[in-house]
């Protein structure tokens, strides 16, 4: 039977739907089951990383688990959820992990990097016994639904770095790579740095966001001052802004179109385009 943490986000949930249809036993971890709509097929349990308690009967009897935190960077010294998740991993005797982690890793030496390498080495750890698989990927394309809101009542949305290209990928795309993993034994300790098949702004994604709704819409661009502040204001530490700023406006990385999606799917990763179609009714007009 396989978990999967963080069931109801973007990856998790469409991992879940996918286990679930191909007939894979699923569990699926969330702080509020009895509010969640899984499909059939798939158990939903209790379970919460920042309550190390509840981890345990969401962890038993499970032979594979796909973990993921949405804890941000910064929040506490080290990635205590993560260490959380694989500590009760290895207590259940959970034999394959995917962990989603981001791209680079741990890479360079800034806080995100050591706040990355903490969380990739809890299951990478050989004393775990784990047969690991870690996911890197970029951008999601999912972000735009940030934009949902500001959508209800205009054309016009705040974007900030919206000049800064990304080869984003599509959820969808990761969760077809974690099922994989989890359930062929066929990636047993690869690492996939992950990305979409093409580079864009965001400026460039709400124009074909636009297309798919049929509206007009528009950038309004956001300063870098503002954008710091913003950051601020959601409770990143300044050493944590200072590294999210210099690896935007900085950095290319993210801007690459890797081909390692394509190789392990087996077919062209999700264009934006394709995204934005299959969730144009999550947007909603004024």
């Amino acid at each position: 039977m396989i978990l999967v943490t963080g069931a109801t986000g973007h990856v998790g949930s469409a991992l879940v739907q996918l286990l679930a249809a191909a007939g894979e036993p699923v569990r699926a971890m969330t702080r509020r089951p009895a509010q969640a709509r899984f499909p059939a097929g798939a158990e939903a349990v209790y379970g919460d990383a920042a309550d190390p308690e509840s981890l345990a009967a969401a962890f038993a009897g499970m032979d594979g688990a796909f973990l993921m935190s949405a804890q941000a960077v910064g929040t506490a010294p080290e990635p205590t959820h993560d260490l959380a998740l694989a500590a009760a991993a290895e207590r259940a005797g959970v034999r394959r992990v995917v962990k989603l982690s981001t791209l680079d890793g741990g890479t360079g030496d800034d806080p995100i990097a050591r706040w990355q390498r903490t969380a990739e080495a809890a299951v990478t750890d050989r004393a775990r016994g784990f047969a690991w698989t870690l996911l890197r990927p970029g951008r999601f394309m999912s972000n735009a639904l940030q934009w949902a809101g500001q959508l209800r009542t205009g054309d016009e949305v705040a974007i900030p770095f919206a000049d800064r290209p990304a080869a984003s990928i599509d959820p969808a795309d990761l969760a077809e790579i974690a099922a994989l993993a989890l359930t062929t034994g066929e990636h047993t300790r690869a690492i996939y740095e992950l990305s979409g098949p093409q580079s864009l702004t965001p400026t460039e994604e709400l124009s074909v966001l636009g297309e798919v709704l049929g509206r007009d819409l528009r950038v309004r661009p956001v300063s870098t001052d503002a954008a710091r502040a913003g950051m601020s204001r959601y409770g990143f530490p300044p050493e944590v802004v200072d590294a999210i700023m210099r690896r935007t406006l900085d950095g290319d990385r993210g801007s690459e179109v890797l081909p390692t999606a394509e190789k392990v799917l087996g077919r062209p990763a999700r264009t934006f385009a394709r995204w934005a179609r299959a969730h144009a009714a999550e947007f909603p007009r004024p």
